[in-house]
């Protein structure tokens, strides 16, 4: 490991939503560390109530240049969108 840290990516929940969003990176010896130094750097004002540490390595990536064929099989399946179906007479909750 030539003497340097791992990288790790830091995720934050906030106080006013429910999803974990992407606040940075940084180095850590150990997922421990890296959790303390998260806290420490992303919620200093008391912005987060939920903090995910993962290993940079341990993310798998779609590459932006490659989206257009990437996504392109979920383009040819109409029924995955509401707009496909018709809402039946009569129902007023779905």
């Amino acid at each position: 490991m030539n003497g340097e840290w791992p990288l790790w990516e830091v995720f934050v929940r906030s106080r006013r939503g429910l999803s974990h969003t992407h606040a940075g990176s940084l180095h850590a010896p150990d997922a421990e560390m890296a959790l303390r130094n998260a806290r420490d750097l992303y919620t200093r004002r008391s912005e987060g109530v939920s903090i995910w540490v993962v290993p940079s390595g341990a993310i798998t990536a779609s590459s932006p240049d490659e989206k257009d064929p990437f996504f392109e099989p979920a383009a040819d399946k109409p029924y995955r969108h509401p707009t496909f179906y018709e809402v039946p007479e009569g129902v007023q909750n779905l």
